[in-house]
């Protein structure tokens, strides 16, 4: 499934993804070649569970290196110093308080590609960040999520 639209990013975040598609491409794909004709050596294809295993892994590495392709023929560069102070933008480290546990967070605001909530990472369609998007310090947004509504205050914003 081909993703399309556009993905925003850092030039940092640009040239560690272009740094892993080399990888990819060069260290990985040879690793499974080599890999692939240890196995293609060893005879009768038909029953070789080696041969088999290489093909596979080529196969995910390929699909891989499709999906890393795509993405990086849609970034669209974006400088957090040109983004403005006051509101809520993609790459805003936000801090609020949840009113209803009363528990302090900060996330970061990034693409859908970058999303990491384990590491407060929260994609700008995500419905926590489409209700923080373009607000500024002191404003309340109220989240509909799939855990029931949430509603924070918006304490800090920062780069």
């Amino acid at each position: 499934m081909e993703q399309t639209g556009v993905v925003y990013i850092t030039k940092e975040r640009l040239v560690e993804l272009e740094n892993i598609l080399i990888e990819l491409k060069t260290i990985q794909r040879k690793n499974i070649a080599d890999k692939i004709a240890e196995a293609r050596s060893h005879g009768d294809l038909s029953e070789n569970a080696e041969y088999d295993a290489a093909k596979e892994a080529q196969t995910h590495l390929e699909m891989k290196i499709g999906k890393l392709e795509n993405l990086l023929s849609r970034v669209k560069l974006i400088n957090p110093a040109e983004m403005p102070n006051d509101e809520v933008h993609i790459l805003s480290n936000v801090k609020v308080i949840d009113l209803k546990h009363k528990e302090e967070i900060t996330f970061t605001l990034v693409s859908p590609d970058e999303a990491d909530f384990e590491l407060d990472k929260i994609s700008i369609t995500s419905p926590i960040g489409k209700a923080l998007l373009g607000k500024k310090v002191g404003n309340t947004v109220v989240v509909d999520a799939p855990d029931g509504t949430m509603e924070y205050k918006i304490l800090g914003i920062s780069k």
